[in-house]
């Protein structure tokens, strides 16, 4: 081992009792430790909240979609579904249908009385219904019955609750004919057979209920049916566009373009993160704050690390005179505390690595820390163990530290020996 460096680790850790280092030293590698355990679960945090939410969108709805420029219905044609699949970088898509209703529902009990909510009816294909029912279905079963007579329903849990829904039951869907002769009838003098002849009425049963997770705006408003029912039932060759999925993320806003001028006029697509632009924009938000974060704990643990080693010289002063005295030069004397400050910053780091990475796997493992999941689409704080975070807070933590170390080195290397002996 080099002089210069033993001697650092013998004014780092040298032992005042049988097994406990300088208490400064101790309180200096805690500083650092928990500083470098904060910057990497804020880190973990962040990143964890905002994959997860973006995870439960995109798995709610799909990567893009493929409309009609005016939202109207348009005739499904395989030709168009072929030129969307053809794309090299997309990996399924299928067709959907969607229409406004109110659901209607009879709650149990003495003194039976009725509930009402508006809801989208969403007709998607079977084996798009099967996937989402695979990972989301919490009561009911995704297998439906051939030839039933009422519209085959899965609702959200929130909208199960709020309207006492059971599976099984069956409930009314009420909604405006296809063309607009119903909303003129609305807002016209009209009499109360023809208001009624203008209304879509069906019977629907609830075959399920799902749960994602999302509930505002989601599990509480979407409802999901076969499309080839709603299709008999209301629009015959119907859609109101075409779901997509694709295979590189990173590229999903060239892929719509490309589709939209493959498909041409009036067809237009857009991105989940432009249909849900204003959640995107929260998520984006609580990213902001995080530079915030870390320029504060680092701004810490910089003070932290400067205060240490100036009572270190304070303490060590007799020895730096004697090292001075026996000819040990300023330059030398500069790098023996800064290697001292390497010292105690990689025990902190790595204390704090170890600390971040316990906490991370607690809390993934027991969910001690939840959160109102109306509010943040997750019933538990998400963790994302990342280990370039991990990489780049200690090197960055070390190179703060070794920065701001120098102001303090540089003074016990003008200290003089005969002041530093007397003292």
């Amino acid at each position: 081992m080099k002089p210069g460096l033993y001697i650092a680790r013998r004014f780092a850790f040298k032992q005042r009792s049988a097994s406990r280092p300088t208490f400064i030293i101790m309180v200096a590698v805690i500083g650092i430790a928990v500083g470098t355990a904060a910057l990497i679960l804020t880190l973990s945090i962040v990143k964890g909240f905002a994959g997860s939410v973006e995870q439960k969108l995109i798995s709610f709805s799909s990567h893009l979609q493929i409309r009609y420029s005016d939202d109207r219905l348009f005739q499904e044609r395989r030709q168009d579904l072929l030129r969307i699949t053809q794309h090299p970088d997309v990996a399924t898509a299928a067709p959907f249908l969607e229409k406004s209703f109110v659901l209607r529902s009879r709650s149990g009990g003495e003194g039976d009385s009725y509930q009402s909510k508006p809801v989208v009816l969403k007709g998607i294909t079977s084996e798009q219904r099967s996937f989402f029912l695979k990972r989301f279905l919490k009561e009911g079963t995704p297998v439906t019955t051939p030839g039933s007579e009422a519209i085959e329903l899965y609702a959200g849990k929130p909208l199960a609750e709020h309207l006492g829904l059971k599976v099984g039951q069956n409930v009314m869907l009420v909604g405006l004919g296809s063309d607009s002769t119903g909303a003129r009838l609305i807002s016209g003098n009209k009499s109360v057979i023809d208001l009624l002849s203008s209304l879509d009425l069906e019977i629907g049963v609830i075959r399920g209920v799902y749960d994602t997770g999302l509930q505002e705006g989601f599990d509480d408003f979407v409802v999901l049916a076969d499309l080839k029912q709603l299709q008999e039932r209301f629009n015959p060759m119907m859609i109101s566009g075409y779901d997509a999925n694709v295979r590189n993320f990173n590229k999903l806003p060239d892929t719509v373009n490309e589709l939209t001028a493959t498909l041409g006029y009036p067809f237009y697509g857009y991105t989940v993160f432009q249909r849900y632009a204003n959640l995107f924009e929260w998520l984006k938000l609580q990213k902001n704050i995080m530079p915030m974060l870390i320029v504060t704990i680092t701004i810490v643990a910089v003070f932290n690390i400067i205060s240490t080693l100036l009572v270190l010289i304070i303490e060590k002063t007799r020895e730096i005179g004697m090292l001075s005295a026996l000819g040990l030069e300023p330059g030398k004397i500069s790098r023996l505390f800064m290697a001292q400050a390497f010292l105690i910053a990689l025990a902190g780091i790595a204390a704090g690595n170890i600390l971040a990475l316990s906490l991370s796997l607690f809390e993934l493992r027991f969910h001690l820390i939840t959160l109102p999941e109306k509010s943040y689409f997750i019933k538990y704080v998400p963790l994302l163990i990342d280990p370039v975070d991990y990489a780049i807070v200690s090197v960055a933590v070390m190179l703060l530290t070794l920065l701001f170390a120098f102001i303090p080195a540089r003074i016990a290397a003008s200290l003089k020996p005969g002041t530093a002996l007397s003292t």
